[in-house]
């Protein structure tokens, strides 16, 4: 009887322990398969999109936007619907719905949706009704334009001669051509500033029969490190009225530029890894496809140094930036081969040896279509002394501050390894004004108060044939100032621009590019920069 309880008991204390090892079993394991499940399986939707609204309307296309959703993740895209149809889906909070009907009415809706599969609830539905078909226009003949005065490009340097001052010359607005001329054999690309809409500047006012590219500025870089709107509220009226602009010149290019001077600090990290360019270089694809844009312009304000001082920036840019010309150019060659077309790929590149210096513009001319060389901003307020913003060659003049000129800027990127037909050489529809500035010397290399950029447009209106101001013009540099006895004002004028479009054909470059159209409404310059390079 003892030894059999013995035994009973010796038993009972090993089943007791082995039930205690399964309760720690699944204490362990079944909490981490509860926190597994916790963790991984994410049944919560996004938040229900609100404020859908149409921001733009044709009579083929209707642009929409809406607030944000929220996710207790992220959120991934968003799906659109219309006529309860799933058309398109997107990242952004905008879409463009394409190939509708004239005067016909349509109803959209969108959802959210997140990396687990979850949609939202549908948005408000929204109806909006497309415009009437527009009448095709008779054109009218184009009145014959006056050529700009034939230019000689390089004088030979000699000491700087006396400068006589002649009356400025009253401005006549060229007349508003409406018709598609020849386009011209070399590429005319023109900026346009997004926010030149806030003050009615918008697409539709651009000439786009003396174009052959504009350049939409600018798209930026979001904290995810993919391209985005730059001005959600006015970017697809604009977007709209820019694409119209084909119906006027069919052969006109439509290119989105991101970056610019205030939204380059991101670029350091878009082009850091491969995963990093990829992800920015998909996104641009989807952008430009989803917009109807034939390309991408890439303004980083710059690499490796200089731009914005809160800029990130490393030494690794030179040969990043290189890395990612060529995966956008990959991105976009396999994007062409499924829709049957090239898509462009340009950047904007500064004019100093400083910047030559540190990209690699022989490895970079492979990957793009052509560079715009921002041969402006040579000298501006930033220097000691009054100076021109875009001598087009280094003058024999003793002055107290380096020289420099938009012929040094294209040589530094020929002696680098890029080609001519592939440069694309900046003019600028603006000016720089310097005030309380010394009598001496009619303004030029004088120390000054106060300064800032001006437009064409201003110059003309209210200092071109003010009382007291004076033009000059350097017969070296070939660039004109205002003088007043002290206001000293540089600027570029029709003869100015007749001998930079020399300059161009006699280089062999492909062309020019302005910076920026809105500050030449009345197209003085840009139709003598056009008759100058036929």
């Amino acid at each position: 009887m003892g030894s059999l309880l013995k035994m009973l008991l010796s038993k009972r204390k090993g089943l007791v322990i082995f039930m205690v090892l399964i309760l720690i079993a699944n204490v362990i394991f079944g909490s981490n398969a509860v926190l597994a499940r916790t963790r991984w399986t994410d049944t919560t939707p996004p938040s229900q999109p609100q404020n859908l609204k149409a921001v733009a309307v044709t009579n083929t296309s209707v642009s929409i936007a809406w607030n944000a959703s929220t996710d207790n993740v992220k959120v991934t895209g968003y799906n659109i619907y219309k006529n309860s149809t799933l058309i398109g889906s997107t990242i952004y909070t905008t879409y463009q719905v394409n190939n509708l009907s004239p005067s016909t009415s349509y109803q959209f809706y969108v959802k959210a949706k997140d990396a687990a599969g979850n949609t939202s609830l549908a948005s408000s539905t929204l109806t909006v009704t497309t415009k009437a078909a527009t009448p095709t226009a008779t054109p009218t003949p184009v009145p014959t334009a006056t050529p700009a005065p034939t230019a000689t490009p390089t004088p030979t340097p000699t000491p700087a001669p006396t400068v006589t001052p002649t009356p400025a010359p009253t401005v006549t607005p060229a007349p508003t051509a409406t018709p598609v001329p020849t386009q011209p054999s070399t590429k005319i690309v023109g900026y346009y500033a997004a926010w030149a809409a806030y003050s009615g500047f918008t697409p539709d006012s651009v000439d786009a029969t003396k174009l052959t590219h504009i350049n939409y500025a600018f798209a930026n870089i979001g904290s995810d490190l993919k391209i985005t709107l730059g001005y959600p509220d006015i970017d697809l009226s604009n977007f709209t009225k820019l694409n119209a602009l084909k119906k006027i010149n069919p052969n006109l290019k439509a290119i989105i530029s991101v970056g610019g001077w205030d939204w380059s600090g991101r670029f350091s990290d878009v082009a850091l890894t491969d995963a990093s360019r990829t992800a920015f270089a998909d996104s641009c694809v989807n952008f430009i496809v989803q917009y109807g844009f034939d390309g991408i312009d890439i303004d980083w304000e710059y690499p490796v140094s200089g731009g914005v001082s809160t800029n990130i920036r490393r030494a690794e840019d030179k040969t990043n930036f290189t890395l990612l010309l060529q995966t956008l150019r990959d991105k976009l060659d396999a994007r062409g081969v499924t829709d049957g077309k090239h898509y462009i790929l340009s950047f904007a590149g500064a004019s100093g040896t400083w910047y030559v210096n540190n990209v690699e513009l022989s490895k970079l001319q492979q990957y793009v279509d052509y560079a715009n060389v921002m041969t402006y901003d040579i000298h501006g307020p930033w220097d000691t002394y009054t100076d021109f913003n875009a001598p087009l060659y280094i003058n024999s003049d003793v002055s107290p501050q380096d020289k420099d000129s938009v012929d040094a800027g294209i040589t530094a990127y020929l002696n680098a390894g890029f080609p001519a037909g592939k440069m694309v050489m900046g003019v600028p529809f603006y000016g720089y004004i310097y005030r309380a500035v010394a009598n001496v010397n009619h303004g030029l290399y004088q120390t000054y108060s106060g300064g800032e950029s001006i437009s064409y447009a201003n110059i003309a209106a209210n200092y071109l044939n003010a009382s007291g101001y004076v033009r000059y013009f350097h017969s070296q540099s070939m660039v004109p100032w205002l003088f007043n006895g002290s206001t000293f004002i540089t600027y570029e004028d029709a003869a100015s621009m007749g001998y930079k479009a020399s300059y161009i054909k006699t280089k062999g470059l492909g062309g020019a590019m302005i910076w920026e159209l809105s500050q030449d409404p009345n197209r003085v310059l840009l139709n003598a920069l056009y008759n100058g390079l036929q």
